[in-house]
């Protein structure tokens, strides 16, 4: 049966569950408005390791424990796993994986990964090649400065447009059987570049991406903004989000209400991280210490998740290149 439904988005058959969530953070997520609802933080950021990378491969594999305990499985019990950072290589990943001898299919979405490897697992349970897989992902302020912009010791000044990255790790278990949150559908997003060259400023980088992913989501279901309790981009921060809000109304939708960034969300103003939160375990964290829960709880019964990431490279940045975003949305319902 053909499951695609307009230009991007599909539906899924038998709408897989969501079945366990795990969550770690680091000390200033864990100081934010959401701290207590992390599974696991620690108030250093090296958490016991000698670097800062074996750091974030921790955050992975305590994520992971978390989830396979919440879910009674073993790793054995999952057939394939579905994840992705942001560090050369996926290192955070495949190094944080590597103990859990679990069939893996690594991802590159940026900040957008959280969504990119939900919607790759629900479509592989969907089509019938596998009953339980689980979605990873993880980012680390230190790791990432260092990699993308100036070494911590630099001490550079950030703009205002600066986001900060965020210290953690989420897995969400997907299953065709198990849950009470089920993935109805998925839209994946286009690569959009317009043209913007400032590393310091994401939330303008990936807005158009995350305007274009939603006309696509709305256009191709007849939905409206109205018809989800909450819409939650992912990483855009305080800018990218009144530029999502600004650049909706145009094409005639409405978004000051029930639309929110888990960006603008994951810190609080007095935490001094200018735009607001970025990195692929933003989206992540709040998915699983907020929406989720929230779902559970069935204070939200519909709601639309598009994490959004910014596919940039180094290289390609000192080079004088833009930097192209990305957007995919999964809708979440509970029955």
């Amino acid at each position: 049966m053909y499951k695609r439904n307009g230009a991007q988005t599909v539906f899924f058959d038998e709408s897989p569950y969501i079945r366990a969530f795990g969550s770690t953070a680091g000390s200033k997520e864990a100081e934010g408005p959401y701290g207590r609802f992390f599974d696991a933080t620690t108030d250093d950021v090296y958490w016991g390791e000698s670097s800062w990378e074996k750091a974030e491969n921790k955050f992975v594999k305590e994520a992971i424990k978390t989830a396979l305990k919440k879910a009674r499985l073993a790793p054995e019990d999952i057939d394939y796993i579905f994840a992705g950072d942001l560090l050369n290589q996926c290192t955070g990943t495949s190094y944080g994986l590597r103990d859990f001898y679990i069939p893996y299919v690594g991802l590159f979405g940026a900040c957008s990964t959280m969504g990119l490897s939900m919607k790759m697992a629900a479509m592989m349970i969907d089509g019938g090649f596998a009953e339980k897989c689980c979605a990873v992902t993880s980012s680390h302020f230190c790791s990432a400065e260092r990699q993308f912009r100036f070494p911590l010791e630099y001490g550079g000044q950030r703009p205002p447009s600066a986001q900060w990255t965020v210290t953690g790790s989420a897995c969400v278990i997907l299953d065709k059987h198990e849950g009470n949150v089920r993935v109805e559908a998925a839209t994946t997003g286009k690569i959009i570049d317009k043209n913007i060259k400032d590393a310091n400023n994401m939330g303008a980088a990936m807005a158009p991406a995350a305007v274009d992913t939603l006309l696509a989501h709305f256009r191709d279901t007849g939905r409206k903004p109205s018809y989800y309790d909450a819409i939650f981009t992912g990483d855009l921060g305080r800018v990218g989000k009144s530029i999502v809000v600004d650049l909706m109304a145009r094409e005639g939708y409405d978004m000051e209400i029930g639309y929110f960034d888990c960006g603008d969300l994951i810190f609080s103003e007095s935490q001094d991280v200018h735009a607001g939160g970025s990195g692929c375990a933003c989206s992540g964290l709040m998915l699983c210490a907020h929406v989720l829960p929230k779902m559970q709880e069935k204070e939200l019964k519909r709601v639309l998740f598009m994490p959004t990431g910014a596919l940039m490279s180094p290289t390609a940045v000192q080079q004088g290149e833009s930097i192209p975003g990305v957007a995919h949305a999964l809708s979440l319902y509970v029955e």
